[in-house]
């Protein structure tokens, strides 16, 4: 490519992504109108719910040429505008993502908070309509609010938002791994399917290598997946357990974060952090075996099912009750 012209091609790609989301906020600006119309018509009686349908039937007929505006799809033009009518703030945040994702978000999510965050989530990551509805149905939601991270002493004293950019669970049903299963098929898997796991971490990972190797004095070592993340601007290196979390296992990694740091890691980036990935742990062992490690690292395991969300519901609001009680 000519790079006299690399400046104008930019150019005409930021103004045609600033027309389609101009074009995308006129849209939801048509179907919030539409079903603040239509529900204020309800609400004082001046429609019955039968209106809608011949609604439907009258731009079928005589507006042919429009498209879109069955009685089903203006019921959820309705429902829309009645789910964030009170709530300003997120009445902002659907005019930023597309029908689609907003009829998911909508449709599929049980409170505002849950809403508000996969609004949030779907601008920030950029998430196609096939990537939002596996996190939900993965209740990435109910997830995070239960996590119950456990960092290593560094790593909560870090002055870097981690505990929002790492999991206590992570869920790779994408990988379909038979039971029993060894570390070897669970990598082979991950680097296999490598965009899925990219959306399961969060998109500002950056993939570097697999086994990737550091050679210590003289002997070579190997880290099972080493990545790059943008936002912390630091080196993350995941070493995979295919059993149950053991105390011995952070002795590798934290020798893995040292050569990091004194080989790889460039003057401008931030240590490197660690994350052991088992298939199971117990959480009180996992708390007093980070309780005096020395170097940033977190311990998660890893699902290969998704997981039942009305479970996961029922788990969020046994701990909101449980801190409504302790309030009282």
């Amino acid at each position: 490519m000519d790079k006299r012209f690399t400046d104008i091609i930019q150019i005409i790609k930021q103004s045609r992504a600033n027309a389609i989301k101009a074009v995308n906020a006129e849209l939801i600006n048509l179907y919030w109108n539409i079903g603040e119309f239509i529900s204020k018509k309800i609400e004082k009686s001046e429609w019955g719910d039968a209106v809608v349908k011949e609604l439907a039937n009258y731009i079928h007929q005589n507006e042919p040429e429009i498209k879109g505006f069955s009685d089903k799809n203006i019921w959820r033009m309705k429902q829309f505008y009645e789910t964030y009518k009170d709530f300003p703030k997120l009445s902002t945040a659907v005019r930023e993502i597309s029908w689609s994702h907003n009829l998911a978000i909508f449709s599929r999510c049980k409170t505002v908070e849950e809403r508000e965050f996969y609004l949030k989530l779907s601008k920030q990551e950029n998430y196609s309509f096939r990537e939002l509805d596996r996190q939900i149905s993965a209740g990435l939601f109910e997830r995070t609010m239960i996590s119950n991270s456990k960092l290593s002493t560094l790593l909560r004293q870090n002055s870097l938002d981690v505990t929002t950019t790492f999991k206590d669970s992570y869920v790779f049903e994408f990988l379909h791994l038979p039971e029993p299963h060894n570390e070897s098929e669970l990598q082979r898997g991950l680097v296999k399917q490598m965009k899925d796991f990219i959306l399961e971490l969060g998109k500002d990972f950056i993939f570097i290598a697999e086994e990737y190797k550091l050679q210590v004095g003289n002997n070579d070592f190997f880290i099972d997946l080493l990545f790059y993340h943008r936002g912390l601007q630091c080196l993350v290196a995941f070493e995979l357990k295919a059993d149950k979390f053991k105390p011995d296992h952070l002795g590798q990694l934290n020798f893995y974060l040292e050569a990091l740091d004194r080989d790889v890691k460039k003057e401008n980036e931030n240590p490197s952090i660690g994350i052991l990935l088992c298939k199971d742990k117990d959480n009180e062992v996992v708390e007093y075996a980070l309780s005096r490690s020395l170097s940033p690292t977190m311990v998660s395991e890893y699902k290969t099912q998704l997981p039942d969300k009305k479970l996961l519901q029922q788990k969020l609001n046994e701990m909101f009750d449980n801190e409504n009680n302790e309030n009282i």
